[in-house]
């Protein structure tokens, strides 16, 4: 685990985006982006029955909808241990195998920071 208080502050800034995220619409997870302008994306999951997207790849479509050219970092505020494959593929299509996704439970607590390749 990592101390969200040792976390860069634009880093813990999307965690707590995410975090916000996830208990403000009642989702199962939360997911915050920050493009090369330092531009954030926050976003929860999408459950339709027609869409179904993780709130990650709903961060990341939101940032390429909006003209992002690539991301700085991602942070996921889940219950599940890690990023799926397809959460890291999103950010990784984006930003880059070097992307850092901070993965935190849903107290905000940093579990694990990976690379998105």
């Amino acid at each position: 685990m990592t101390d969200s208080n040792a976390l860069d502050p634009e880093d813990r800034k999307i965690v707590t985006l995410a975090r916000s995220a996830r208990a403000r619409n009642a989702v199962p997870e939360g997911a915050a982006v920050r493009d090369e302008t330092g531009r954030t994306y926050v976003a929860g999951t999408v459950a339709l029955d027609s869409l179904k997207l993780s709130a990650l790849q709903t961060a990341v479509a939101m940032a390429v909808a909006s003209g992002a050219k690539s991301l700085e970092a991602a942070a996921l505020v889940t219950e599940a241990e890690a990023a799926s494959a397809t959460d890291l593929a999103a950010v990784r299509d984006l930003g880059g195998a070097g992307t850092p996704v901070l993965v935190a439970g849903p107290d905000g607590t940093v579990r694990t920071t990976v690379q998105a390749g």
